[in-house]
């Protein structure tokens, strides 16, 4: 499918965001004092709101963004929606609470910190729910989501809280963070290599409805140009390019993150370099989520000569 980077922009961004937000909202250790508790939620409820309206540049009509908040009984987009306005809301009433009296509340940081996870599960499952895309339509989709947010939220903390001389065990969490996240994510492209679409029953015969006539072949495109199925579902990269793309990902944001984390833990170093394994993490991941999107196939892919298996 074609990766559009606003969407790629927005699953990276706010992922990161509300992941910081959990960890905030579970009382991860922070600098103290009145401009920490200003400065850390903005940075945290920016990235979230950053990516969320990044999103709206990929709508038809993005000034209608509102409405899809009604479809919330059955739309995962909109339980999104949803639960983003409820995270950022009682995460402004935390944040002003922490600034007012000086300490952070984890009776209200609990229900932020859920809410927060929830959010990124549902932004994964409007991926995870398609059944027409093979490799989305798993529960490693979800799980690749969750760990990534809340890994980039971990680390950046960590780094965050070196400011005010944070505990370099903190790296030793950070390793294991960023080591378990990239191992779903090993899981879920060798799940990927092995689905096809023939898996859900979709071929060129059901694709073209003439299956009771025999076996069926492409003769000719069914259009001689671009339409919006074969811009936005049937974009196609070589395996080549998706190998070399995946070696950058994980060089970059599994092994400069992986390497500065042991070198911190190892040398006691201060975590305040994690904010370069952030970054670094950030980066891969960017790499990581066009690949998400790159390497899928729709169903509808069938009926333009895509392949089944």
């Amino acid at each position: 499918m074609h990766p559009a980077v606003s969407v790629i922009f927005f699953t990276v961004m706010s992922g990161a965001g509300f992941g910081l937000i959990a960890l905030i909202g579970l009382g991860m250790p922070l600098p103290g004092g009145l401009a920490a508790a200003f400065l850390i939620p903005a940075l945290a409820g920016g990235l979230a709101i950053a990516g969320l309206l990044s999103s709206t540049f990929h709508l038809g009509h993005p000034e209608r963004a509102w409405r899809a908040l009604s479809q919330w009984r059955s739309s995962w987009l909109s339980r999104e929606g949803v639960l983003a306005i409820v995270t950022l809301v009682l995460f402004g009433l935390y944040t002003l609470v922490w600034m007012v009296a000086g300490e952070r509340s984890l009776l209200l940081g609990l229900p932020v910190a859920a809410c927060a996870v929830l959010t990124v599960y549902t932004t994964a499952m409007i991926y995870a729910q398609l059944k027409t895309v093979p490799h989305w339509h798993t529960g490693l989709t979800p799980a690749c989501y969750l760990l990534f947010s809340l890994a980039c939220g971990y680390v950046l903390a960590a780094g965050l809280g070196g400011l005010s001389g944070g505990r370099p065990g903190a790296a030793g969490f950070a390793f294991l963070a960023i080591l378990i996240a990239w191992a779903f994510k090993l899981a879920w492209w060798l799940r990927a290599g092995r689905s096809s679409l023939a898996d859900t029953g979709s071929t060129m015969e059901t694709a073209t409805g003439l299956g009771s006539i025999g076996s069926v072949r492409l003769f000719e495109r069914p259009h001689t140009g671009e339409n919006y199925l074969t811009r936005e579902m049937v974009h196609v990269i070589g395996r080549k390019h998706a190998a070399k793309l995946r070696a950058i990902a994980l060089v970059v944001g599994a092994g400069l993150p992986i390497v500065i984390s042991l070198a911190v833990w190892i040398f006691a170093a201060s975590t305040v370099w994690l904010i370069l394994a952030f970054l670094a993490l950030i980066a891969g991941l960017f790499v990581e989520r066009w690949l998400f999107f790159a390497e899928a196939e729709h169903a509808v892919s069938l009926y333009y000569g895509g392949r089944s298996a």
